[in-house]
């Protein structure tokens, strides 16, 4: 299985790139980032024409995911247990919840598409909120693999924290003056892997950025921000045969400001010779 993850930002603006890269790469799975429509909007007769199968989740021109896939998604999810809503002025634990995540099942894979919460600034409501949607899914994550220790779970997408001061080549992006580098928030990024997610991609590439802002030619200087991943249970990272970040998508006409993240699983196991190439 080839999975991939991509905040395309706008699919509507970006449809015929994102059906030519998941078609051109051979992707099996594309989870979507900030799709930035209503399920109704979403361009689900390209993707079908590609022959994919599409779930899309999304309200308004925020946010939004959706998960494409070669073969059909089951148990299909638009929430994990647990996940917080936001409001802005509203207080208490039932704020209407935004289009931010979507889980299913394929290839024996639970894979979930994540835009996590940007956190605006320190101190703002929408920064705590970031980090109890954070806290809920690791929470989700926890209970998940210690009921079941063999799970092949991927939370994937873009989950708007650099853990690392490696991952942060954005010269305006300082700690405590900016979200997605401050401690609590590399701190929820710590408690995914605590709580049994591996970063499957970074010991296969070490370096590069996925993310980089529109202004100031942060692009063409590099400047750029790894914030988008792919974290897998024991079982997703053992499958591991590949992985690449494709950084020539920033480039062309009216790109996303994200590029694909990609892994490569070979779940057929070692012993299969029948099992087919992937690269």
């Amino acid at each position: 299985m080839r999975l991939a993850t991509w905040n395309v930002n706008s699919i509507r603006a970006r449809v015929d790139r994102i059906v030519d890269f998941a078609v051109r790469e051979h992707v099996d799975v594309l989870a979507m980032q900030e799709i930035k429509c209503k399920v109704e909007q979403f361009p689900f007769a390209a993707f079908e024409d590609a022959g994919f199968h599409v779930e899309a989740h999304g309200f308004s021109q925020w946010n939004g995911v959706a998960i494409a896939s070669r073969e059909p998604l089951e148990n299909v999810r638009t929430a994990f247990p647990g996940m917080p809503g936001f409001e802005k002025g509203h207080d208490g634990p039932d704020a209407p919840q935004e289009a931010r995540a979507i889980g299913a099942t394929v290839g024996g894979v639970e894979v979930w598409s994540l835009y996590v919460p940007n956190g605006r600034s320190l101190g703002d409501p929408h920064y705590f909120y970031k980090l109890h949607w954070l806290e809920a899914l690791a929470d989700y994550t926890r209970k998940s693999l210690t009921t079941n220790p063999d799970l092949a779970l991927a939370l994937v997408g873009d989950f708007n924290i650099a853990p690392t001061d490696a991952d942060n080549g954005d010269p305006t992006v300082v700690q405590g003056f900016a979200t997605h580098v401050s401690p609590p928030e590399r701190e929820a990024f710590a408690a995914l892997q605590s709580a049994g997610l591996i970063d499957v991609v970074r010991p296969l590439v070490p370096t590069g950025y996925t993310y980089w802002d529109y202004k100031q030619l942060r692009f063409p200087r590099n400047e750029g921000m790894r914030i988008d991943f792919i974290l897998g249970s024991h079982a997703v990272a053992e499958a591991v045969a590949g992985a690449a970040i494709h950084r020539n998508e920033r480039k062309g006409e009216a790109p996303s400001d994200h590029v694909p993240v990609v892994v490569d699983l070979d779940l057929e196991g070692p012993d299969d010779d029948d099992r087919p190439m992937i690269f």
